[in-house]
C-alpha cells in the first residue's frame, strides 16, 4: 500500500459579485483645448468640471449631466482631436473600461453618421461581448435661417427609414439636452427601467435657455409633439404644473421592435453581461451536462441575475418594482442540439407604466 496522502483543494464555484457597469458612460465630444485632446478622463459628482476642461460644447453637456444625475455619478470623458474619429474614440475608451452607453455631444448631420455608430456599437458584441448603447446629438434650431416647420421637416428626415435599435436620437434645441438626458439616466433613485419620462424623478435640471425660430417663434408642445413621433427625445413641460420634465428615450428600432424604448434595452443589456459571465464558467465544465438532474441546477444558476433584478420592496403599503418582473416556471429552458452544444433561452417580463392616462368623471344627479 502506498503512502497515505492528503490534499485539500480550494474550489472556486463563481458565487461572487458581477461587476455592473450601469449607468457608467462614455462622453465623447471636440475638445475646448488642445491638452485635453485623445485622452480618457474620469470624472464624478465631486469633479469641479469648470476647472477640469475647457470652455466648450462638451463640457456644457458634462456639467449638464452631472447636475441631474445626482449622488455616486462617475463617467469618463474623451476629448477628441479636430481630425479624431468618432468610432476610433469609442474603441480606445474601451480599452480602458467598460460603458454602458456612449454619449455622443458632437451633432450628428446625417442619417449616415447615425448608422455608423449604431454598426460599430452592434460590432463591441461580436468583439468585446459587450453591449452598449447611446444618445446621439443631433442638430437643434438655426436661429437664423430655419422657422419651426422647417426645423421639423429636416429633423424628421434625419431618421427616416433608419433601424438603429441601439441608439436615442436627442435634438440639441436648448444646447445641452443630451447632457440633461444622460444625467437623468444615470439618477439613482430610480431604476434602469424607469422612463425618463417618469415625472416623479422630478424636474430637469440646468437647461439651456428656450430656443425660438428665425421669425422668433417660441418651442411649442406641437413642435415637440412632432419630433417625438418622429422617435426624438426631448424635453417637455404640462400646463399649468410647474417644472420642465422630459418625453421617452425611444430608439431608432424598426416598426414593431421589441426595443422601440430605452428602458426595455437597458434591462436586457444588463441581463445579457451577467448571463455571459455565466455561461463563460460553465465552458467545458461538467457540472452543465444533458441529465436532467444537471439541467434543472443550472436553470436556478443563469436565473440568478434576472432574480436578482426582479427584487421588489414595499414601505408603508407602496410597492417600488425591481427592474424586471419575478421570472416564473418556464422562462428559461436549456437545449441541448449537439453533444458539444447547447442553447439556452430566457425570458425577461418588464413591468407596464402608464404614459398616457385618460380620466373620465361622471356626476350623479340621482337623487336618494
Amino acid at each position: 500500500m502506498s503512502l497515505g496522502k492528503v490534499q485539500v483543494n480550494n474550489l472556486n464555484l463563481g458565487q461572487g459579485d458581477i461587476s455592473a457597469i450601469e449607468r457608467h458612460f462614455l462622453f465623447v465630444g471636440r475638445a475646448g483645448d488642445a491638452a485635453e485632446e485623445s485622452q480618457l478622463f474620469s470624472i464624478g459628482a465631486q469633479t469641479d468640471l469648470s476647472k477640469t476642461f475647457a470652455d466648450s460644447p462638451l463640457r456644457d453637456q458634462l456639467i449638464a449631466a452631472q447636475k441631474n444625475a445626482g449622488q455616486n455619478w462617475t463617467a469618463a470623458v474623451y476629448p477628441l482631436a479636430e481630425a479624431e474619429n468618432i468610432i476610433d474614440a469609442i474603441d480606445r475608451a474601451n480599452e480602458v473600461q467598460s460603458f454602458e452607453m456612449v454619449i455622443v455631444c458632437n451633432e450628428q448631420k446625417t442619417s449616415a453618421e447615425i448608422t455608423t455608430i449604431h454598426d460599430h456599437l452592434e460590432s463591441l458584441k461580436a468583439t468585446l461581448g459587450r453591449f452598449v448603447s447611446a444618445l446621439i446629438a443631433v442638430p437643434g434650431i438655426d436661429v437664423a435661417t430655419q422657422t419651426w416647420p422647417a426645423y421639423e421637416a429636416a429633423t424628421v428626415a434625419l431618421q427616416a427609414g433608419v433601424a438603429a435599435h441601439l441608439v436615442v436620437p436627442v435634438p440639441q434645441l436648448h444646447g445641452n439636452n443630451v447632457g440633461v438626458l444622460a444625467g437623468r439616466l444615470c439618477d439613482r433613485s430610480v431604476s434602469i427601467a424607469d422612463s425618463p419620462m417618469r415625472v416623479a424623478t422630478g424636474s430637469v435640471l440646468g437647461l439651456g435657455a428656450a430656443p425660438v425660430d428665425s421669425e422668433s417663434e417660441p418651442l411649442s408642445l406641437a413642435t415637440l409633439e412632432t419630433l417625438a413621433n418622429a422617435r426624438m427625445s426631448v424635453p417637455q413641460w404640462y400646463s399649468d404644473f410647474e417644472g420642465t420634465y422630459w418625453s421617452d428615450a425611444q430608439t431608432l428600432d424598426a416598426e414593431g421592435g421589441d426595443y422601440q424604448y430605452l428602458e426595455h434595452l437597458r434591462p436586457v443589456h444588463k441581463a445579457s453581461r451577467e448571463v455571459r459571465v455565466l455561461a463563460i464558467r460553465r465552458v467545458a465544465n461538467r457540472a452543465l451536462n444533458s441529465t436532467p438532474n444537471s439541467i434543472e441546477l443550472n436553470k436556478a444558476y443563469f436565473m440568478k441575475p434576472l432574480r436578482a433584478m426582479s427584487k421588489s420592496t414595499t414601505i408603508l403599503g407602496t410597492q417600488f418594482p425591481g427592474e424586471i418582473q419575478p421570472p416564473i416556471e418556464g422562462d428559461i429552458s436549456i437545449v441541448w442540439t449537439t453533444n458539444k452544444t447547447v442553447v439556452i433561452y430566457m425570458v425577461l417580463r418588464p413591468y407596464n407604466s402608464p404614459k398616457e392616462i385618460t380620466v373620465n368623471i361622471m356626476l350623479d344627479l340621482s337623487s336618494n
